[in-house]
C-alpha cells in the first residue's frame, strides 16, 4: 500500500507509541475503519426500515421461527 508522506509519518508515530509494527497498526486502523463503514451502512438500512415500517405487516417472533404467518388483515 502506498501512503502520502504525512499519513505514513503519522502511522509510524502511532505504531511507535503503541509498540506495534507499522503493518499491524495499519491493519488495525483499516479494520476499525471498515467496521465503522459497515456500521454506518447498517444504520442507514435500519433507518429506512423504520421509516417504511407498517405495523399491520409486522410478524411476531413465533411466526418467524415456527414458520407460520397469521393473516392480520
Amino acid at each position: 500500500m502506498v501512503l502520502e508522506r504525512h499519513l505514513y509519518e503519522t502511522l509510524g508515530r502511532l505504531a511507535r507509541r503503541e509498540g506495534a509494527s507499522l503493518s499491524t497498526k495499519a491493519r488495525d486502523l483499516l479494520r476499525h475503519a471498515l467496521e465503522t463503514y459497515e456500521d454506518q451502512a447498517l444504520a442507514r438500512i435500519a433507518e429506512e426500515r423504520e421509516r417504511t415500517f407498517k405495523r399491520s405487516a409486522r410478524v411476531t417472533h413465533d411466526e418467524v421461527w415456527r414458520g407460520r404467518r397469521v393473516n392480520k388483515r
